[in-house]
């Protein structure tokens, strides 16, 4: 399994980690962890995707992103002093995880002070992924924004196999909550798209058919 934000550690440091990691697997629609669970452990992610919602200030839940293997969640568990979840982790296929508990990393920490640069890596991303959606928020139009997590969601979706299109198994809700708009502007994008042949729409589904040609209007 490849995992970009350990590049910043030696291999010893990186088989350390992983050594003191446990695996854990999850059915479809299981959940991870829940939002103001108490917090100590991160997941890294080796096998399948997974939902990362959270309640608005309206009480509603919002998905505020699709994540895949290879990547993390729970990462705040080992920074933050409330100790709490600040999101609910779903299932949204059968996934298997690396587990790593506070304690662990701890002492991963004290025995390898290099192993900070991991957690560095992963705040960063985090960082950076959120004044990249903040941006977005604020300048981006939303239909140019649904188009951008159709891309998004295509690419977590790729399997890296012979076929030509890409097919998204959730359904339009999802796409409201990351695009961060209405139900009629996602309807009203995806039906453009549709028309233009990028896409085909179905139900609980979307099918990438011109990866390319979306994200070139999706720029």
């Amino acid at each position: 399994m490849d995992w970009p934000m350990l590049s910043a550690l030696a291999e010893g440091e990186r088989r350390e980690l992983l050594r003191r990691t446990r695996r854990r697997r999850f059915a479809r629609n299981e959940v991870l962890f829940h939002e103001s669970d108490p917090a100590d452990t991160l997941h890294l992610l080796a096998k399948g995707r997974v939902s990362v919602r959270a309640t608005t200030p309206s009480g509603e839940v919002a998905t505020f992103a699709v994540m895949g293997a290879g990547t993390v969640v729970g990462e705040l568990a080992l920074v933050s002093s409330l100790h709490r979840r600040t999101a609910t982790v779903t299932a949204l296929e059968p996934v298997e995880t690396l587990c790593l508990g506070q304690e662990e990393f701890d002492e991963l920490r004290r025995t390898h002070p290099a192993v900070d640069r991991f957690l560095v890596e992963i705040l960063a991303e985090h960082v950076q992924r959120l004044h990249d959606r903040l941006l977005e928020a604020l300048f981006v139009p939303a239909e140019t924004r649904v188009l951008r997590r159709l891309v998004d969601l295509a690419r977590a979706y790729d399997d890296g196999g012979s076929s030509a299109s890409t097919v998204i198994p959730l359904n339009q809700e999802v796409l409201v909550s990351l695009a961060g708009t209405s139900r009629s502007t996602t309807n009203h994008t995806l039906r453009a798209v549709e028309l233009a042949g990028a896409v085909a729409v179905g139900r609980s589904r979307v099918e990438i058919v011109d990866l390319d040609a979306l994200t070139r209007r999706a720029r």
